[in-house]
């Protein structure tokens, strides 16, 4: 039983066996022909970029310069919008568009009557305030109102005086004054300076004085006798004082009556402010002249207005200040060397302040301001020099030199750039507002060994000839046939071109794919059929 069962499984798998064996047969077969294809196609690339898509080139020794391109505008080396401060009447604008004018040239005067007004009334105000201040600095002072002996004082240092009370008083004993009546007949033929006997009263002492005054009213006095007051002045010997009478005699006229001495100038010395007595400057008893400070007060009061007229005084010199130079408003000068690009107010115009008159350019040079490159920004140094061209100037270059880096940088989507100016001295046809462009030249190197940019590749390899002298120095890499790989330092570099500073020689000869090359290899590896790809779009 059990054989019987067993030979029709193994005949049944006997034919599946037979089924199953051609579709592996074509299974292999169809994966030998694509590894045959892919393979046959790699290779059959590579022998033909090495055959027929490498350059060769000598090591040549030429110029070779790095630059950093950009565009900009063209603008003045400094530009001025005058304006007036003030509202007037224009009077003069002797200038017009196009016209060059020197730094302090007047432009505009406009009408200052307004203005010398305003000012005389600041100065009669500042004339006011000085006085006041000044009577506010002499109140802290008491002065003699009289000239001669400090006949007596009457506060010490530390004494309180109120405004009013008496001081001191003051007297002029050196001469004294004798004032008798005379016959009036006679008394009109005396003269000022005629010598006069004064008879003491008590002693009949007898002094010599003269004539200072003659009154010029007849008084009737007793027996209706008609007299004149005669003022006799007489030079004290010491001991008359006011309380002393006496007679005079006139040229042998004898005077109708005696009377008291008076003192050639008294005072009496009063306080004009509260304050405390801060010091003492004439002693009693000490000659003293008019208007010389007796003592000095103090006290809160004395201080405050003196503050405040001091304060009154500063305001009042600060408004003529002020007024004064609003004068020097009227006259309007041009801030710079320049000429007149734009004149917008002539002679006659009635302006309001704040209002543009017309806008001067320096020209001395032009200057424009490149945008450059956060990864470029460390290559431009100021000094470096640029070469410029103007498309509304044709066939023609200019020479700039970089004067200012900015370091305040603007950012945009991620990228950030700085502002590059470059002057540019030489402006023949150039004019403010003009579009350039310029070229900075980042580095040179001048008879540099160099070789295109393309022969260099990753790790500062280059591909050389075999038969180069170079060669001598292959480095371990694999290269196709006929050629070795050598390790080469670079410096300056261009478009086109990179400096070899060393590991080449000038009788070396590099190989390189040009870049034209190199993009169509890589359409080929990357079109349907190509390594990678297939039929469909299946992946490899």
């Amino acid at each position: 039983m059990e054989q019987n069962q067993e030979a029709p499984n193994s005949a049944a798998k006997k034919k599946k066996k037979h089924r199953i064996w051609p579709f592996i047969l074509m299974a292999v077969i169809v994966l030998a022909a694509a590894a045959v294809v892919i393979r046959g196609s790699r290779f059959s690339r590579r022998d033909v970029t090495v055959q027929s898509a490498y350059l060769s080139e000598k090591a040549q020794t030429r110029d070779i310069v790095k630059t950093l391109s950009g565009s900009g505008t063209l603008n003045p080396a400094d530009s001025y919008t005058v304006m007036t401060l003030i509202a007037g009447n224009i009077l003069t604008a002797d200038f017009e568009e196009g016209d060059v004018v020197e730094k302090d040239d007047v432009l505009y005067e406009v009408d200052a009557s307004d203005a010398a007004g305003n000012i005389e009334k600041a100065e009669i105000s500042l004339s006011q305030a000085q006085r006041g201040y000044s009577n506010a600095v002499d109140k802290q002072y008491i002065r003699a109102n009289a000239s001669g002996i400090l006949y007596s004082l009457n506060v010490n240092v530390g004494d309180t005086v109120t405004q009013g009370q008496q001081i001191a008083e003051i007297r002029d004993s050196a001469v004294m004054l004798l004032k008798l009546p005379f016959p009036a007949d006679d008394a009109v033929n005396f003269y000022a300076g005629e010598p006069a006997e004064v008879t003491l009263d008590g002693s009949f002492e007898t002094v010599w004085g003269w004539v200072s005054e003659v009154s010029g009213a007849d008084i009737v006095g007793a027996g209706n006798m008609l007299t004149r007051n005669v003022t006799i002045a007489v030079e004290n010997p010491g001991a008359i004082s006011d309380t002393q009478y006496a007679s005079a005699s006139i040229g042998g006229v004898f005077c109708s009556g005696s009377a008291a001495f008076s003192y050639n100038a008294s005072g009496t010395v009063t306080s004009g402010s509260s304050g405390t007595v801060t010091a003492i400057y004439i002693p009693e008893g000490a000659p003293v002249s008019v208007d010389t400070a007796i003592l000095a007060l103090g006290g809160k009061d004395i201080s405050e207005q003196i503050r405040s007229a001091e304060d009154s005084l500063r305001n009042a010199q600060l408004s003529v200040d002020s007024t004064r130079n609003q004068l020097d408003n009227y006259t309007i000068s041009s801030p710079i060397r320049g000429t007149v690009v734009d004149k917008q107010v002539k002679a006659g115009d009635k302006v309001a302040a704040n209002k543009t008159l017309c806008v001067i350019y320096d020209m001395s040079w032009l200057e424009m301001t490149l945008s450059v490159d956060e990864l470029d920004i460390n290559s431009v140094a100021v000094g470096q020099k640029a070469r410029v061209t103007a498309d509304a100037v044709e066939g023609k270059e200019y020479e700039g030199v970089v004067t200012r880096i900015s370091v305040a940088g603007t950012t945009t989507n991620g990228t950030t750039s700085y502002p590059v100016t470059i002057r540019l001295d030489e402006t023949e046809g150039l004019l403010p507002g003009m579009n350039a462009d310029a070229e900075i030249t980042i580095s040179r190197a001048s008879g540099a060994l160099s070789i295109p940019n393309a022969a260099v590749s990753r790790g500062n390899a280059v591909l050389v000839t075999a038969d180069s002298p170079s060669a001598a120095n292959a480095l371990p890499r694999e290269a196709p046939e006929g050629y070795v790989y050598v390790e080469v330092s670079t410096g300056v570099s261009d478009d086109d071109y990179v400096e070899i500073t060393s590991g080449l020689t000038a009788e070396d000869t590099v190989a390189y794919v040009p870049p034209a090359a190199e993009d169509d290899d890589m359409m080929f590896m990357m079109r349907p059929g190509g390594p990678g790809g297939g039929p469909g779009g299946g992946g490899f």
